[in-house]
């Protein structure tokens, strides 16, 4: 099994995801900011990585006609 180096603020992120799902909270990028304590410019480029990485996937809405925008959902870490 590989081990994913990830930076702190790569960590920070998939921390606040993490967390903002295990509360029941959709994890979109204004709510990771502010749980990982970064502004939504500061996550694009740790949401990018972690996405490449595979330890985050995007969804889009999943209801037609109704956009509150996408949310990044954490892949457990075996």
């Amino acid at each position: 099994m590989r081990q994913v180096q990830l930076s702190d603020v790569e960590e920070r992120v998939y921390d606040a995801v993490a967390a903002l799902e295990s509360r029941g909270q959709v994890p979109y990028p204004d709510l990771i900011a502010e749980e990982a304590g970064l502004t939504e410019e500061q996550l694009r480029e740790p949401l990018h990585q972690l996405t490449e990485k595979n330890l985050l996937h995007r969804e889009d809405s999943p209801m037609a006609g109704l956009d509150f925008g996408p949310r990044f959902c954490a892949r457990q870490m075996a």
